[in-house]
């Protein structure tokens, strides 16, 4: 979850960083403050980055979940799985289309 202040990305709230901080605090952790446990600071994606370069970005930091900051504002935020689905789908056209072209249809 993206934390906002004055509708700028502060941090994300992970479960993994709730985990950590019930870990560390335990039953502590459910008076923590967002800002304590988040984590800091933001990795962000620009809406014009090409699709592979997000997925080697994430792959790279070992991180689930990107927001797409516009204008310092956030204006979506995207999962590996939503990349990996849109690669996906991009092959199985683009094999489509070869199939298609190679039979003449």
């Amino acid at each position: 979850m993206p934390v906002l202040d004055n509708g700028t990305v502060v941090g994300i709230l992970s479960e993994r960083d709730i985990l950590h901080c019930v870990a560390r605090r335990g039953v502590d952790a459910m008076t923590t403050p967002v800002a304590e446990a988040m984590t800091a600071p933001v990795i962000s994606i620009e809406p014009d980055i090409a699709v592979l370069s997000a997925l080697s970005l994430m792959t790279h930091r070992r991180i689930r979940h990107l927001p797409v900051i516009d204008g310092g504002r956030l204006v979506a935020f995207v999962s590996i799985g939503d990349l990996v689905k849109y690669r996906i789908e991009r092959i199985e056209a683009e094999a489509a289309a070869m199939r298609d072209y190679i039979t003449g249809a």
